[in-house]
């Protein structure tokens, strides 16, 4: 009742309450999104943040790394093969806008293993309301895959190129230092070892998306499942017809799952 005797004690209570929620919010966000003095922190704002990428696939084979700063379309490359490069669904929100960011080992490292299993796993441990909720996210998962695939290779074809280009400038440029000459070949190379990294990251996906659809299929049948496995078909030969012409660089150690 408007005016009525508990009107204001319940208004203090919802106004304490949110009182309460922003105070808390101001000690978490600053810790998690800023640095001294209230100044964002570098590594939320560094738009180089995926430079990583082509330094931990470069190094893993046992090269250098270029020192050479990274060119927009190098920068773009990068940014999309992390989509790519981190397994689906691995990182929990709260992680993925506070928490850590840990680079993830290129699959060139000696103790590499693929596990196929693991976006199964994690698709039927996951509370879902029904089946058929776990088979919209395979089809959403692949569909998105496919549309990222494509915007991903049309900057590989342009950012290879542009290393074309730079490789057969090299002959022309006066006064070319050893240093500069090594950097320019090891970008060139992370470039081609990141393409690769991410074709072998879409056929482990592929991979992971038939284990989770056969299981899927296994415990709790539905028709979804046709539509589901044509999608997958889609995905793969997508990836095999971009990887067509993709130059394998360094073989990779392990494959298996």
């Amino acid at each position: 009742m408007p005016g009525g005797p508990y009107r204001r004690p319940v208004s203090r209570i919802r106004a304490a309450a949110v009182i309460t929620a922003l105070g808390l919010l101001s000690i978490v966000l600053p810790g998690c999104s800023t640095g001294d003095f209230g100044r964002a922190r570098n590594d939320v704002l560094n738009e180089d943040m995926h430079r990583w990428v082509g330094v931990e696939a470069i190094q893993s084979t046992g090269r250098r790394a270029s020192d050479f700063q990274l060119t927009d379309s190098e920068r773009s490359l990068r940014n999309q093969a992390y989509a790519f490069i981190e397994p689906p669904h691995s990182r929990s929100l709260w992680k993925g806008v506070f928490g850590e960011y840990d680079p993830i080992a290129a699959p060139w490292h000696q103790g590499y293993r693929f596990d196929r299993t693991m976006y199964g796993r994690h698709l039927i441990d996951e509370p879902h309301l029904s089946h058929a909720s776990r088979y919209a996210q395979v089809i959403d998962d692949a569909r998105d895959d496919i549309q990222r695939l494509d915007r991903f290779f049309a900057t590989a074809a342009q950012v290879a190129d542009l290393d074309q280009k730079r490789d057969a400038s090299l002959k022309y440029i006066t006064d070319l230092s050893p240093r500069e000459r090594a950097d320019a070949q090891a970008r060139m190379k992370e470039n081609a070892l990141i393409v690769q990294w991410v074709g072998e990251c879409l056929r482990q996906r592929v991979a992971g998306y038939h284990w989770a659809l056969e299981r899927l299929v296994v415990q709790g049948p539905d028709d979804m499942a046709a539509g589901a496995d044509r999608l997958i078909g889609d995905l793969s030969a997508h990836v095999e017809a971009a990887l067509q012409h993709t130059p394998v660089v360094a073989q990779i150690l392990t494959v298996k799952g």
